[in-house]
């Protein structure tokens, strides 16, 4: 189970124990608040933009404590001044260094035959009627130069027919004609290997991810559901001139 493991129900558990410990006289309320949860640490706990308040972030989970330790609360922190809000940039910046440290290795990985203008991730369920319609535009994708990387995210979990079509395809020869053939509705040969699906799953979990497709943009924007082709493309071209934007409006 990664780091980032479901977080807001623990830590709904441990607000009062943090108040106690508090009491106490400890002078730094973040030894208080990770003393009482074996998955956060000190590290995971750093001031948010609001003075005296904390924030408590586990891979793209995020939430907020009271500088006492008394409150805990959810939901997000927006710069009206700027009109951003800070804790989407916090998770998105947290889902692209997650996907980061899985690497492509672990990834299926469908490029344009140029540089690609932008490269999206996909979270993908091989059974899943609009994954399969997203897939069947691939060549159109890749022709407006978006980079397509897979994850399997098998809604039906462990044991299910579409986890073991996701195993059968990573453990193919040709893993892009194997999940092409797979999506189609063929019948991918079963082979034994080791296989990523169940990293696949947990990560998709940890950001909270309830359906399929799920695409996280090379910002770590998440984008829910599918988008034909064009539209994807436009609104990656969107995204990426507002981050540009954005950042020429901070220097």
């Amino acid at each position: 189970m990664p780091k980032y493991a479901p977080l807001i129900g623990s830590l709904s558990a441990v607000a009062l124990c943090a108040v106690a410990l508090a009491d106490e006289g400890k002078q730094d309320p973040r030894v208080a608040i990770a003393e009482q949860l074996p998955m956060v640490s000190v590290d995971d706990i750093s001031d948010s933009p609001v003075e005296g308040i904390y924030e408590i972030a586990l891979g793209p989970q995020v939430a907020y404590v009271s500088a006492d330790g008394r409150y805990l609360f959810t939901g997000d922190i927006i710069d009206l001044k700027h009109q951003i809000n800070l804790t989407d940039a916090r998770r998105n910046g947290a889902r692209v260094e997650a996907l980061g440290a899985l690497g492509e290795s672990k990834m299926i990985v469908f490029s344009p035959e140029s540089k690609p203008a932008h490269s999206i991730t996909v979270f993908t369920d091989i059974d899943c009627g609009y994954c399969r319609k997203l897939h069947s535009e691939m060549d159109q994708l890749n022709e407006l130069g978006v980079e397509v990387r897979y994850l399997f995210y098998p809604r039906q979990g462990p044991g299910s027919d579409s986890w073991s079509k996701a195993d059968n395809v990573w453990c193919a020869k040709d893993r892009q004609e194997a999940l092409t053939l797979a999506k189609q509705g063929g019948e991918v040969e079963p082979k034994a290997c080791d296989t990523p699906v169940s990293t696949h799953y947990e990560m998709a979990q940890s950001v909270g991810l309830r359906g399929t497709p799920a695409i996280v943009t090379e910002d770590g924007t998440l984008l829910s559901g599918y988008l034909p082709a064009k539209d994807l493309a436009a609104q990656l071209d969107y995204l990426a001139q507002q981050n540009l934007t954005g950042a020429k409006t901070s220097e």
